[in-house]
């Protein structure tokens, strides 16, 4: 276990830039305001989403979407956290795993401080020209650093595992 827990600087670390991000943006911009980052494509809006993923579960009542969460968000911790320390797990998957715990951790605190997740990242494009077409206006979810380092170690784990996969004679 000893030589294990300096990975633990991993989730810890995509936890405090979450952190810190969204402490930045809670100090500088009010609910619903934006600041151009990128002109016409990349803003920072501030939104609070006390739903799941893209919204959803917004309607539901407060307690069961507390209950809910919070079962969801332990049963993650407690079989995430299990293979990201596991003795045989390979580097590439402990990575991935280490990338998914923090953003669990990230948003986790999120709901337990402000009873939502903190959301600013806001990508959009506005008339853009392909050639072929047009894209007159099209606009993303709002999101955080949390919810990044979740699909990111999503997509990387799923690329480890592919990896490890044993390949099938023909």
């Amino acid at each position: 276990m000893k030589s294990r827990l300096p990975w633990l600087l991993l989730p810890l670390g995509v936890l405090a830039a979450d952190y810190l991000s969204k402490l930045m943006v809670l100090r500088t911009l009010a609910e619903h305001q934006s600041m151009a980052v990128i002109p016409g494509c990349f803003n920072l809006t501030l939104g609070f989403n006390s739903g799941a993923i893209f919204g959803s579960l917004q309607g539901a009542p407060r307690g069961l979407r507390t209950l809910l969460f919070t079962l969801a968000g332990l049963a993650a911790l407690g079989y995430f956290g299990w293979e990201f320390l596991r003795a045989g797990t390979p580097r590439r998957q402990r990575i991935a795993l280490g990338l998914i715990l923090g953003g669990i951790l990230g948003n986790g605190l999120d709901r337990l401080q402000h009873g939502a997740v903190v959301d600013f990242l806001d990508v959009y494009v506005r008339d853009l020209n392909l050639g072929f077409t047009r894209i007159q206006e099209w606009h993303y979810w709002t999101f955080n650093l949390a919810d990044s380092a979740i699909v990111c170690g999503a997509v990387l784990l799923g690329l480890a595992l592919l990896k490890a996969a044993p390949a099938e004679k023909p």
